[in-house]
């Protein structure tokens, strides 16, 4: 069957090949892209203010133990499955583009294995080790039971989580990004529902608290990966999961590597940086760091249009490259930059003038929403170049070109954001307005060498 799929894909791109997309069409490609996947960001975005809503009206150590506990839950999702889902995209771009079906959906069972096999070292080593990946972060002592409680109940569902991360990649690679935005609708939806009834005790449920928000968390992330298998297994559009050729190639494996590891090593570097970075803030007490997840959820109101134009972006350079149109996907970086910059820019004004009022809607505690006002107005100035830092990294990574952006962005967190909040936040006793301060500095230079990165044009040059 697939060499028959391929030999249509492959006539069918063929007729297109003369067919190069005016601006007009790349505008419109890039608007079908990214508003699914700027709706996907959208529905997280929203479950995880609910979920800071009920457990902000808890106590600031429940904040804090669930923010802590999250590190690690990101630590997981943006190190090692994220790493996979770079490469996943990438070859599945390419391949789209250049009309190989039967190549995507090679690419897809590789990747679900990978997704599958790196969510299960993550759920044994924090089963097992979860006490000292809490007590590493300098978790205030009455945070620590709730946060140890957390982790290991969300750690059960990495699995099921790889095959949500990987198998959306795959989807945004081959240019749907409706699906993925209709699994994380159902996700969240599990997730807060389950949440909502647990932490406060609705319906004569036991009033659970953090417990109960871990709960909420791990069944959307089950219910998720189950979803996502289905739909691979029944097939969408060309990518098709077939249970009786899920056999290893090392080779395909090697391929989605040499993209993925790099990203992979970028995720790993920012990541324990931002845990560190977390480690500061956490030493300045409770009230500072529930200000700082505050803050940090609100700030993630910007990631909508931001990650929505990021999603297009790389899709597009992918696709454009493995069609040979480097001028189309030179002009898709670009285009989606300018978009998605303005809308977040649009945000930062929102933060900068609404910050106080922002910050009270998720706690009711006084000095948590005083501690978290200047931070989110240092986060709305810096919203352009956030954009940057996000469209263009995703650009390079959507070509391949994955060693720059792991180069820059994993490095910057440990020359500029760590250093800068120790000097600012501790030595200069600026507080969480020094740390932000840094996170600001930090992010102006990520997005500034990205996007000299991406105008350098070597990107295109890059072989998958």
């Amino acid at each position: 069957m697939c060499p028959l799929l391929r030999k249509h894909v492959v006539e069918r791109h063929s007729k297109d090949a003369h067919c190069h997309p005016g601006h007009d069409d790349l505008m419109l490609s890039m608007w079908k892209l990214a508003i699914p996947a700027a709706g996907e960001q959208s529905f997280s975005l929203i479950a995880g203010l609910i979920d800071t809503y009920l457990i902000g009206h808890l106590s600031p150590a429940a904040l804090t133990s669930v923010g802590i506990a999250n590190q690690w839950v990101m630590f997981i999702s943006t190190t090692f499955l994220v790493g996979i889902s770079v490469g996943t995209t990438a070859l599945v771009a390419r391949a789209t583009g250049a009309g190989d079906a039967c190549l995507s959906q090679h690419v897809l069972q590789q990747s679900i294995l990978l997704g599958i096999f790196l969510g299960l070292i993550g759920t044994i080593v924090l089963s097992i080790w979860y006490s000292p990946a809490i007590a590493v972060l300098h978790t205030p002592p009455e945070a620590v039971p709730l946060a140890s409680v957390y982790l290991r109940v969300v750690s059960i569902a990495f699995p099921l989580w790889g095959i949500v991360t990987v198998g959306n990649a795959a989807l945004r690679g081959a240019g749907d990004t409706t699906t993925p935005l209709l699994v994380m609708i159902v996700v969240n939806f599990v997730n807060v529902g389950i949440a909502w009834v647990l932490i406060r005790g609705v319906a004569g449920f036991p009033q659970l608290g953090v417990l109960g928000a871990a709960l909420g968390d791990m069944g959307g992330r089950v219910v998720g990966g189950v979803v996502v298998a289905a739909l691979l297994i029944h097939g969408k559009g060309d990518l098709h999961l077939s249970l009786r050729h899920l056999n290893v190639d090392s080779q395909m494996i090697k391929r989605i590597l040499n993209i993925g590891l790099p990203s992979g090593v970028e995720r790993f570097s920012f990541r324990i940086g931002m845990m560190t970075f977390s480690g500061i803030i956490a030493s300045l007490g409770n009230i500072a760091y529930a200000a700082h997840q505050v803050a940090v959820n609100s700030e993630a109101l910007s990631y909508m249009p931001g990650f929505g134009f990021a999603v297009a972006s790389s899709t597009l350079v992918g696709q454009s490259l493995g069609a040979s149109w480097p001028d189309r996907a030179r002009k898709s970086g670009y285009l989606s930059y300018k978009v998605g910059a303005l809308f977040m820019a649009l945000m930062g004004v929102v933060f900068v003038l609404f910050a106080g009022d922002i910050m009270g809607i998720f706690s009711n505690d006084p000095h948590v929403i005083a501690a978290g006002t200047t931070p989110l107005r240092l986060a709305g100035i810096a919203q352009p170049l956030l954009a940057a830092a996000l469209v263009f990294s995703n650009s390079l990574r959507g070509a391949g070109d994955t060693r720059f952006p792991m180069l820059i962005n994993g490095l910057s967190v440990w020359a500029v954001r760590v250093p800068l909040a120790y000097l600012f936040a501790i030595k200069f006793g600026w507080g969480l307005n020094g740390a932000w301060l840094a996170m600001a500095i930090d992010i102006a230079v990520r997005g500034s060498l990205n996007f000299f990165r991406f105008r350098s044009g070597k990107w295109a040059l890059v072989k998958v």
